[in-house]
């Protein structure tokens, strides 16, 4: 994500800031132009519907008759707010919704919700349940089910342990499920579904069985070899959506690295394997993917050593072999394929 200026005073503002700390002027994010704008008197812009609840700063331009923003069009069910406990999780969920939708529109992906097309547009809903087992998150048709419960950093934290994940967050929760979507629209019924088959499998094995299997038997000892983590294993479709989730992690991180304009040298490095400059626009199409990885080394690196000193699990506790870095080659090769 990238460091955004107050266009009234010039200060540093975040991606979900809604008033500049020094000067004051209500401020939103315009997805068209990727910019903060000030909300004076006679801006072209008006908030998103969703502006009161505290959970939108996104604009529209004040001529739409549209009344959701880009982002907010995708939700088809959101928690009940007569609950006063649901506002706090929602805000958390849109968050991270918020910024999935900010990596999407800034690598131009394919983008249409269910009124656009019903039958598969991309939609979102939250879901609370007084069990919260009752509620799964997953994919199927376009709609991606997130259970609120998830908000819940103690919770999550709870299903993290129990199921021996070493990586668990809202954000990941969404960089994978949109993975299945896009797998559905840029793989399936495209010439790129030959090279998936190559890389992740087939896509055709059923897949409650696979679950089965893997829940069963666990993950083949050998797998770090060729998966990005052992629940890839568990079918190709999980292989797919754990790798295109890690595509985001790399590209939204090294973006930040890049407004922050951070340069790793460590004197100790003698073979330049942690030293990187990030002062290249990761969205560029013609920046190829060893760039990207090899920047990912070393920033990846140095994040975990940050956490280290501050007595933190590391931000990034995955091992990525030489074949992840293939399939990240071929999401990157889909990402940037001429539509």
């Amino acid at each position: 994500m990238r460091l955004f200026s107050c266009p009234s005073c010039k200060l540093a503002v975040f991606f979900s800031n809604v008033k500049c700390e020094r000067c004051a002027v209500e401020l939103g994010y315009d997805p068209a132009t990727h910019r903060m704008i000030a909300l004076v008197e006679g801006a072209p812009y008006k908030p998103c519907s969703n502006h009161p609840h505290q959970v939108c700063n996104w604009l529209l331009p004040a001529a739409s008759p549209e009344t959701r923003c880009r982002a907010c069009r995708h939700n088809e069910v959101i928690p009940d707010l007569s609950i006063p406990e649901n506002l706090p999780l929602w805000q958390r969920m849109e968050e991270a919704k918020h910024r999935l939708l900010y990596t999407i529109l800034r690598l131009k992906l394919p983008l249409f919700d269910r009124t656009e097309r019903p039958d598969d547009g991309l939609g979102f809903q939250f879901l609370a349940a007084d069990d919260p087992k009752t509620v799964m998150t997953g994919h199927a048709g376009g709609l991606i089910t997130i259970a609120l419960i998830e908000a819940n950093d103690a919770e999550r934290e709870q299903r993290r342990t129990r199921l021996r994940e070493p990586y668990r967050t809202l954000l990941g929760h969404f960089r994978h499920e949109i993975g299945h979507w896009y797998w559905d629209v840029l793989v399936k019924h495209t010439p790129a579904r030959d090279g998936f088959v190559a890389l992740f499998g087939d896509p055709d094995q059923d897949y409650g069985q696979a679950l089965e299997r893997h829940y069963a038997q666990g993950p083949s000892p050998a797998w770090r070899d060729s998966l990005i983590s052992a629940y890839a294993g568990s079918h190709p479709w999980e292989d797919f959506a754990e790798t295109w989730a890690h595509y985001f992690h790399l590209v939204d991180t090294i973006e930040t690295g890049s407004s922050y304009r951070i340069t790793l040298t460590p004197r100790v490095d003698h073979d330049d394997l942690l030293s990187t400059s990030l002062d290249f626009d990761v969205y560029d199409p013609s920046v190829p993917m060893q760039t990207l990885t090899d920047a990912w080394v070393a920033l990846s690196s140095a994040l975990n050593s940050f956490n280290r000193s501050m007595g933190l699990a590391d931000a990034y506790p995955f091992v990525l072999s030489p074949k992840v870095y293939e399939k990240l080659g071929f999401i990157h090769a889909l990402v940037h394929a001429p539509r």
